[in-house]
C-alpha cells in the first residue's frame, strides 16, 4: 500500500510539473507544437533500422541551468526545460540563447526496471550540439563531440538500486568555433537562423548483453543479385550471428556467420526494387548468439536499389536508379521548426513535410546542410523519396561566410577545423548508411568551408562505394564526385556542363509569398522573386518548371527547388513555416512535377 501512494504522488507531482511548462516566446507555432503534451514528447522508439524489444524514453522535463564556462556541477538549476528541444527554441520552455562563455547543463532522475537485472544499460543520445559531457551518479561515463551523430555510453557500472541521477553538461560556440553547425549563427538575419544549443534528439535507456549489436550496414548489388551484412558489436565478439529476410511476414532468406564476420545472401529470386514509385522494404532480424545462448536480437530492414551513372543513346551522362535513367526531382528540406527549431514537435511532424513532398509530386528530397532523427530517414524509406544528404557547413564565420562562387580558391580551414569535419562527417555516413533512401552523399554547399574538395570526394567515394557523390553543390567545381552542380536563381539555367558527368540543378527557384499570420518577424520576410497571392506564385512555379524541363534534353539530370517550408524570415517554401498553409495550387504543382520526373522514363 506504502509503494502505491508513493507512485501516486510521484505522478501527480509530475503532472503538476507538466502542467507548469509552456512554451517560451511569441514567435509562431505550428499544429502540432501548439498541442504538445509535455508528459508525452516524441514516445516512439527512436532508431527504427535497428530496433529492440526494451526501452525506456528519458524525454520530458529535466531541470537545467546555464553557468559560466568553467563552473562546477551545479548544487541548484534555473528551472525546467523540455527534452529533446534546444534550449533556444520555444518548446523547451526556455527560449534562452548559450553564449560561447557559457555551459548549459541538464538533471534528472531515473530508475532501471527490475527486469533489466543482470543486463548492461546503454544510455543513448540521438544528437547533441555541440560537446556533451555526462555523468551517471556523479561518476564520469564520457564525452561527445559533434552535433548531428548519435552516440551512447555503458553506464552500468555507475548505476545503483533505486534512483539513479543523469547529468549534462553541454558546450556549443555555435558561430564563433570551428565546429560543423550547418545554417546556425549567434545574430540570426536572412538565410542564416537561430542557434540551436544541446539536447535535440531523443535520449532513451536500453538493455543489452554483454556481447551486443552496435551498429549494422546492409549493402545491397542487384547486379550479382546479393545482400551483404555487416554487423559491429561491442563487449566482444558472439560465437555467431543470424539473419533471416523478410517479404512480409514470408521469410525469403537467411544466412549465418561464425563472430564477426560479415555475411551475405542472395537476393529471393522475386526480390521486387526499391523506387520512389514502389518503395519495397524488407523486414530483418539479426540473432546474435554467445555460449550457446541468443543473447542480442534486433528487428531491422533493408531494400534492393542501386544509384549509378551511364551515358544514354544521346551521349548525355545521366543519374540512374536500378539501371534506368532516371531524373530526380526534389525540393530543398532544411528541416526547420518554428517552434522546436531543429527538432519536430512530434513524429506527425516529422512526417508531414515528407508526405507533402510526395503530394506535389516530387521523387527525390535535398537534406540541406542538417542531418534529421533516424525516424526522418525511416519515412524516406517507407514512403518513397531518395535523399541528397548534405554535409552541415561550419567553422568560425570568417574561414567561409565571405568566400566567393567559382574564384577557385578554396577555404583556410585550420587544423582544429578540418578534424572536426572530417570526424562529424564519417559519424554521419556510419549512422545513416543503412538507410536505403539515401542515394547521394554532399561534402560541401556552395564554397561554404569548401576545402580539399577532390581528397574529401574520393574518401567519401571509397569510404561509400554505394552511393553517388555531389562533391560540391553550387560551388567552387573540381573534375571530382559523380556529378556537376549548378545553382541559379530564381529560374533554371544551364549554364554550364559537363559531358563526362550528369549536370544537375542543385538549387533554383525561391519563389516568395508573405502571408501575414504565418510569419517569424512582421517584416523582414523575402524571397529571390516575390508575389502576393498563391495564383501568381503557382504561375511562376509553372513557368520555371516547363524551363526546366526544355532543358532536361538539353542535359540537365535532376533539379532542387527551394524549398520546401519557409524557413525564419525566408518566405519561399511551398508551405509556410507554421506548416498551416499550402503556398500553391497543389494539383497543378503536381501535374507539371510528375511531367517532370516522368521525363526520362523509358
Amino acid at each position: 500500500m506504502k509503494k502505491l501512494i508513493i507512485s501516486a504522488f510521484i505522478v501527480a507531482v509530475s503532472a503538476l510539473n507538466a502542467n507548469a511548462w509552456q512554451p517560451a516566446g511569441d514567435k509562431i507555432m505550428t499544429p502540432w507544437g501548439e498541442s504538445l503534451d509535455p508528459a508525452n514528447v516524441l514516445p516512439e522508439y527512436p532508431r527504427p533500422i535497428m530496433k529492440r524489444g526494451q526501452w525506456k524514453n528519458l524525454n520530458g522535463l529535466w531541470n537545467y541551468a546555464i553557468t559560466p564556462m568553467g563552473t562546477t556541477m551545479p548544487d541548484s538549476y534555473d528551472g525546467e526545460i523540455l527534452v529533446p528541444f534546444a534550449v533556444e527554441s520555444a518548446l523547451s520552455g526556455v527560449g534562452r540563447t548559450l553564449g560561447d562563455n557559457e555551459e548549459l547543463w541538464y538533471n534528472r532522475s531515473f530508475d532501471i526496471p527490475s527486469e533489466w537485472k543482470a543486463k548492461h544499460i546503454m544510455l543513448n543520445f540521438g544528437a547533441v550540439d555541440w560537446k556533451a559531457d555526462v555523468w551517471v551518479n556523479g561518476i564520469y561515463v564520457g564525452q561527445h563531440t559533434g552535433g548531428y551523430t548519435p552516440f551512447s555510453f555503458d553506464i552500468s557500472k555507475a548505476l545503483k538500486k533505486g534512483t539513479n541521477e543523469l547529468t549534462v553538461k553541454v558546450w556549443d560556440p555555435t558561430s564563433n568555433g570551428e565546429q560543423p553547425r550547418g545554417k546556425q549563427i549567434a545574430e540570426p538575419n536572412t538565410i542564416w537562423y537561430t542557434p540551436v544549443s544541446g539536447i535535440w534528439q531523443t535520449v532513451w535507456l536500453e538493455p543489452v548483453a554483454e556481447v551486443h549489436l552496435s551498429s549494422i550496414k546492409t549493402t545491397p548489388d542487384i547486379d550479382r543479385r546479393t545482400l551483404r551484412i555487416e554487423p559491429s558489436f561491442a563487449g566482444g565478439s558472439p560465437d555467431r550471428t543470424e539473419v533471416i529476410l523478410y517479404d512480409g511476414n514470408r521469410e525469403v532468406g537467411q544466412a549465418a556467420s561464425l563472430g564477426d564476420t560479415p555475411l551475405e545472401m542472395p537476393m529471393p529470386v522475386d526480390a521486387k526494387l526499391w523506387s520512389p514509385e514502389e518503395p519495397t522494404l524488407y523486414g530483418l532480424t539479426v540473432t546474435v548468439y554467445k555460449d550457446g545462448k541468443a543473447v542480442d536480437r534486433i528487428d531491422s530492414y533493408t531494400a534492393f536499389r542501386k544509384f549509378s551513372v551511364r551515358k544514354d543513346n544521346k551521349g548525355i551522362t545521366r543519374l540512374q536508379l536500378n539501371n534506368k535513367d532516371y531524373f530526380q526531382f526534389g525540393p530543398l528540406d532544411q528541416g526547420w521548426w518554428p517552434d522546436g527549431l531543429y527538432t519536430a514537435p512530434s513524429d506527425e511532424a516529422l512526417v508531414y513535410d515528407l508526405k507533402k513532398t510526395k503530394d506535389f509530386g516530387f521523387n527525390m528530397v535535398r537534406k540541406h546542410i542538417k542531418v534529421e532523427p533516424a525516424r526522418w530517414y525511416s519515412h524516406c524509406d517507407s514512403l518513397g523519396l531518395i535523399v541528397w544528404q548534405d554535409m552541415p557547413s561550419g567553422g568560425p564565420s570568417p574561414e567561409w561566410l565571405g568566400q566567393k562562387y567559382f574564384d577557385g580558391n578554396e577555404a583556410k580551414r585550420s587544423t582544429t577545423s578540418e578534424a572536426n569535419y572530417r570526424k562529424e562527417w564519417k559519424e554521419i555516413i556510419d549512422a545513416l548508411y543503412p538507410y536505403p533512401c539515401i542515394g547521394i552523399w554532399v561534402p560541401f554547399n556552395e564554397a561554404w568551408g569548401q576545402f580539399k574538395t577532390e581528397d574529401i570526394a574520393e574518401w567519401t567515394k571509397n569510404y561509400d562505394p554505394s552511393r553517388l557523390v555531389n562533391a560540391a553543390s553550387g560551388g567552387n567545381h573540381y573534375p571530382c564526385g559523380d556529378m556537376l552542380d549548378l545553382h541559379n536563381y530564381p529560374e533554371p539555367k544551364l549554364y554550364l556542363y559537363d559531358p563526362l558527368r550528369p549536370t544537375v540543378l542543385g538549387e533554383y527557384g525561391g519563389i516568395g509569398l508573405a502571408l501575414p499570420g504565418h510569419l517569424w518577424f512582421p517584416d523582414k520576410n523575402w524571397g529571390y522573386i516575390q508575389f502576393k497571392t498563391i495564383d501568381e506564385v503557382t504561375a511562376k512555379y509553372k513557368e520555371y518548371a516547363k524551363m526546366l524541363l526544355d532543358m532536361i534534353p538539353q542535359g540537365f539530370s535532376a533539379a532542387v527547388y527551394t524549398q520546401t517550408t519557409d524557413v525564419e524570415g525566408e518566405v519561399n517554401g511551398l508551405l509556410t513555416y507554421d506548416r498551416k498553409v499550402v503556398k500553391v495550387d497543389e494539383e497543378k504543382v503536381r501535374e507539371i512535377n510528375r511531367e517532370i520526373c516522368n521525363s526520362l522514363n523509358q
